[in-house]
Formats: C-alpha cells, structure tokens, sequence
C-alpha cells in the first residue's frame, strides 16, 4: 500500500499473539478500509508460533511436529469493515469486537447463520424449470451474484460487474433501479429498501449536482460510488436524466408492493418531491405541444442529446402525477409527516399544482400515419443503419464506429421505446405493442447486456413466444457462456437480475400496475414446467405454470388478491387455485384495460408530429 500510484495507501498496522490488524484509506476518496484476523489453531501435536510483520503484511507461522492420527485444525476467522460502516476512528474497535463475537460463536454458529439467510433467500427467490439442469443452473448462478454483489447496508448499492471485475470502476449505475430492485422487491424487501436508502443518503450530492447544472431539486449522477457523478462523457452520461425517473419509479413499486409508508413518508417523499423539481425546472412548455423535455439521451446510447424521448417523458409524467398525489395524500392523512418534509425543503402548495399541470399537459410524440411512437422528436428523420452489409466481428459497434456515424441512423443499443412499453405497458394497447415492438425489435443491435431481458418480457407479452424464448435464453447463459465475449471484464449484473425478470414478467405475465397483481402466463413450448414464488405486502404467492395451466397458492400471509387474465381471485391461505391459460395476447390487453381503468392518471396523450 505503500507504493506510489497504489489506490490503497497502509495507515496502521499490529500484530498480536493470535491477531492482527492492516489499515488502509484510499488514495483519492480519502474512505478507511480495516481488515482483522485472528488465527485459532487447535492440536495436541507439539508446536511453535511466531508472528511476523512486514513493511505491508502481518501474519503468523506455525511449525506443527504433527504425530499420525493426531489431528491439526487452524480456524482463521476474517473481518472487513469500511469507513461507510460507521466513523473511520470507531472501525477498527468495530472489526476486533466483531473477531471476538465470532471466535466465541466458532464456525458451526456462523455457518449455520449464514445456512438460514440463505435458505431464506432461496425459499423466496428460487425458480424451478423442470428437467432442464443446464438452465436451472444458469438462473441459481445469476441470482446468487446478484445477491453477493449487493450492498444492504443504505451506504453501498450494486456495481454493474458486481465483485467479479474491474469494469465500470465498480460504479453504480439505473441498472440497480431498472434490473435488480424488481427482483428485491417482489422477493426480498428488506433488501430493496436498503438500496433505495443509498439513493435516499446521497441526496444531499444529488441537490449539489442539480445546482452546478443551474438546476431546481436533485438530479442523481449517471455513474458513481460516492452519489458524485463519475461519467465523463455527458452525451451519454449525464444527459440520461431519466436516471431519476428510474429512481422514482422503483421506490413508488416497492411502496405499492411493500405498503411501507414509514419509508414514504420519513425518506422517499423528500426524494420525490425534489426529483419533481427538478423536472418542472428542467421542462418548458412549447405552443402547440405542451410541456417539453428538450436535450436529453434515454436509455438508447446510440441516439444522443434529443427532444421528447419518449421513455423519459413517460416516466416523467408519471413522476410528476405521482409525487403530487403523494403530497396531497400526506397532507390530508399524515399532516404531521408531511409538515416535516415540507418545511424541511421549503413546499409550497403552488408547486404541487404545477406538478400536476406540467404532467396533465406533458408532449408524447406520435405518428397517427404510421402508428408508431417515435424514440424521440428526431428519430424517424434518421437513415436506417446498413444491418444486412454490418459483418459480425463490427458489433459492439461503438468499438468499431465514432460515435457520431451511429448518431446519425435509427439504431438502438438498448431498449427504449421497448422498455416504454413494459415499464408504462398500462398505457397502451396491445395492437400498439405489437406494433412498436416489430419496429423497434428490428433496429435493436444487442450490443447491450440491458437488452435481451427486456425484448424477451415484451416479446412473450405481445404473443412472440418463441423469440422471447430465444432472447431469454441469452439472458440466462450470457456469462456462463460468455456470449458477449467480454465477462473477463466482470459479470453482467443487471442481464443476471433481468434472467429473473424474464421468467417472472415475461413468461409469468406478471404486471404490477399501480398496486394491482395480475399474471398472463405463457409457457414455451420446450418447457414442462415453470414455478416461482412472489411477495406482495405480507403474502408468498407461488405461482406454479404447465402448458395446462397455472395454480397458485398463498404460502404465507392473508387473504390476498390477484388477477389472473382478466379474473380476480381471491387467495386463501393453502388454497391452491387453478385455473387454464387464455391465447396469447388477448387476455394481457385485457388486464392492461382493467389496471387502467382503476388508476387515475390519463393515458397516453399522443401528439400527431
């Protein structure tokens, strides 16, 4: 650590009888890093023990004169604790005390806890796939590195490689949102809250950043560790401004889901209500359109710096109409709550209004000739990249191309008009899925690991059963097949927590649109069998699917309800319920009508260009 250009720089070192403890802090962040062991070897063979110490290492020898049949156990016992646990002065007590508790415990204890929460993740979050081990596999690999990556502390989230490699630094990015928190939240809860409480820590450099781009409110960084914005280049970093609508958006899925208003109303309403602000500051309204949202990227990083992308003025909408009916709801049932807050950040009761006027009259593009929502304000003006002439070894083409060539065509990276249409699916028909999926579908690259998952969960609702059989099949195998050919870089975080998705959303149909739980199930045809559990408020739901049908059963909780295809059961507890599989598509359009009827806020406003 002590060598020039290492990021870890040694600050403290000791060396006991059994025991030993390094220091380190970061050369740029300044962050403190405390490692302890202690060593515990148990014999009856004569021996000798030293410790030995070095400009960078501490560490123990023993020499065991060792008799046959006489046995040698060393437990070595390992405590890591960083300055986010707690003031960097108290760490290195923390990590001692914790090497005590541990020792005292000894191994059967702590693997016998680690045996619990494991069993206890699994019992949640397992899916099974009969007579398909390869596959079952690749869905228990992906789920345990989406778990062993995430930080469950409020302080640390999920790295986009996770702890396997040194791509992307280790930084943060919508992927925790978008990808991973869907799966917490219908899974494991707890753990879902403490990733939304990172976001809720790192609001006061969201409020920073907002303010250093002439901004009202929070804007939350692209890229980060720390909650500063780390991306160095703007057009397809920090111009993604639909980072806080993703945020938003998964904390307002977990509270429906979760019923946790404690953390509506002590964390997350503070975070909506300065993400609306920002929005109101960085919208405007344009005659003849209504509210815009000019010079932003979506999720597709091959298109740049655009006006009115259609994903992030749909989910700014959404935003908009729900952090005003949050305020208006605080204000009437918890006027305690919400004074805090609003004093807090100074709400007024204009701003509130202004949110709901900015959503109620906000522009979404729309060409009535062809059917179609276009990306963006510009994309249809764009020439179609040569895909039939492209060889393969060209892709990723953001490898091979400037980013100005790519700029120029209506070509996707990522999904964008396609993740519109899962994430806001309530507001469109299912003729218009499948419409703008054939479109879309047609210019999507792959170069993405974000998109398989999705164009899989879209393609299983609009009917397209076997192509989203096929992209779901890439999702599930991309690291442990290396399809992307760069996991040497790090695993795929986000593409491991969208395997779940895919199964869940996709071939289990599920949709939580506004607190509503429906399920329009599909199973492809190689399959026999599909099971997985879900959690909503304090219910386990299985939901157990053949090419018969679909039984589901409450395992845990009261009387819940769901909806399945256009009918609403009502579970009882270890009641299974079965029930048969309607055709493909026509049921989802169904449910979608029904979950809109039942919420307030309009649908889509379409803008004829």
């Amino acid at each position: 650590g002590l060598l020039t250009g290492d990021p870890l720089v040694l600050r403290k070192k000791r060396i006991g009888e059994r025991t030993g403890t390094l220091r380190h802090i970061t050369r740029n962040t300044k962050s403190s890093v405390v490692c302890s062991m202690t060593n515990d070897l148990r014999t009856e063979n004569r021996c000798t023990q030293w410790p030995e110490s070095t400009l960078t290492h501490v560490s123990h020898r023993y020499q065991v004169y060792a008799e046959p049949d006489v046995p040698v156990a060393l437990n070595k016992y390992v405590v890591y604790f960083h300055s986010y646990d707690a003031e960097s002065k108290r760490i290195s007590g923390l990590a001692e005390r914790e090497l005590t508790r541990a020792e005292e415990e000894g191994p059967e204890a702590l693997i016998a806890e680690q045996r619990f929460y494991l069993d206890e993740f699994w019992h949640n979050s397992d899916i099974r796939i009969e007579e398909h081990p390869m596959l079952q596999q690749s869905l228990r690999f992906n789920l345990f590195h989406v778990l062993q990556a995430t930080g469950r502390n409020g302080r640390t989230n999920i790295g986009a490689k996770g702890l396997t490699g040194e791509g992307y630094e280790g930084h943060y990015f919508w992927d925790t949102e978008i990808y991973a928190l869907p799966f917490y939240t219908y899974t494991t809860p707890f753990i879902a809250r403490r990733l939304l409480q990172y976001r809720y820590n790192t609001l006061p450099q969201a409020r920073e950043r907002a303010r250093e781009l002439r901004h009202r409110g929070a804007l939350y960084p692209w890229r980060t560790i720390n909650g500063e914005e780390a991306s160095a280049y703007f057009p397809a970093g920090t111009a993604q401004y639909h980072i806080n609508a993703d945020i938003v958006f998964a904390m307002r899925k977990y509270v429906e889901a979760t019923g946790d208003l404690v953390f509506l109303h002590r964390q997350g309403a503070e975070m909506l209500f300065e993400v609306a602000r920002f929005w109101l500051d960085l919208g405007c309204y344009v005659e003849g359109k209504g509210f815009c949202i000019n010079m932003v990227t979506g999720p597709n990083e091959y298109t740049v710096l655009v006006s009115n992308n259609l994903f992030t003025n749909l989910m700014v909408q959404d935003n908009l109409f729900y952090a005003a009916r949050v305020a208006r709801r605080m204000r009437s049932n918890h006027p305690d709550a919400f004074a805090a807050v609003a004093q807090k950040i100074g709400l007024s009761d204009r701003e509130i209004d202004d949110w709901e006027q900015a959503a109620s009259r906000l522009y979404v593009p729309y060409d009535p000739g062809r059917g179609l929502y276009p990306q963006d304000d510009s994309f249809f003006d764009k020439d179609f990249w040569d895909f039939k002439n492209t060889e393969p070894y060209k892709y990723p083409l953001l490898l091979q191309y400037h980013p100005l060539s790519i700029y120029r065509y209506q070509v996707c990276k990522q999904p964008d008009v396609v993740l519109a249409l899962l994430l806001q699916g309530w507001r469109f028909s299912m003729e218009e899925k499948r419409h703008n999926f054939d479109y879309y579908d047609a210019l999507n690259t792959g170069d993405s690991s974000l998109s398989s998952c999705v164009q899989s969960i879209v393609a299983a609702e609009v009917g397209y059963i076997e192509r989203a059989y096929e992209y779901f099949m890439k999702t599930a195998r991309m690291d442990l097949d290396d399809i992307n050919g760069n996991v040497k870089d790090g695993i795929h975080a986000a593409n491991m927590a969208g395997c779940w998705m895919s199964l869940v959303f996709g071939f289990g149909g599920m949709r939580d649109y506004h607190g509503v739980i429906s399920f329009n199930p599909r199973l492809p045809s190689r399959w026999r069998r599909l099971a997985f559990n879900v959690r909503v408020h304090d219910s386990l739901i299985s939901v157990d699917l053949t090419h018969h049908g679909v039984t589901y059963t409450l395992l845990e909780g009261g009387v819940r309800r769901i909806v399945h295809e256009t009918e609403e059961i009502e579970l009882q507890p270890s009641e299974p319920v079965f029930r048969t599989v309607d055709l493909p598509g026509r049921a989802a359009q169904k449910a979608a009508a029904r979950a809109a009827a039942r919420e307030p806020l309009p649908e889509v406003a379409r803008h004829g260009q």
